[in-house]
């Protein structure tokens, strides 16, 4: 039986893997506010996961601060990348990188449907 942090490990991997945009956030936090506006504002759907609401959401911290070596929220991933935070994201969009990550995960999905 897989300990609790395996679990957490591969609860978070799965979501980043299965994912095109994740983001894990807080809800009582400013960026992470800004952060799904933005997403919004180019009607880009995500996946939000409150970690304030979610049972395990420290270990879940804990795993991405482990991965990323970031410890602070919003912590995005595009496409199983990690973007960063919300400044990440806003300069993701401005050089252009926010956009190649979302045609790539669009050219897969479509690669994907087309061999089945």
């Amino acid at each position: 039986m897989a300990s609790h942090e395996e679990a957490v490990k591969n609860t978070v991997d799965a979501l980043i893997r299965e994912n095109t945009v994740i983001i894990f956030s807080r809800t009582t936090c400013p960026f992470c506010g800004s952060t799904k506006e933005l997403l919004d504002r180019y009607n880009i759907p995500y996946r939000a996961i409150e970690l304030d609401l979610v049972e395990n959401g420290q270990d879940v911290l804990a795993y991405l601060l482990e991965l990323t070596g970031q410890h602070t929220v919003p912590n995005i991933f595009i496409n199983g990348k990690h973007i960063g935070g919300f400044s990440e994201l806003e300069a993701g969009f401005r050089d252009g990188t926010v956009q190649k990550l979302l045609a790539e995960a669009k050219a897969e999905a479509k690669a994907e449907a087309a061999a089945r």
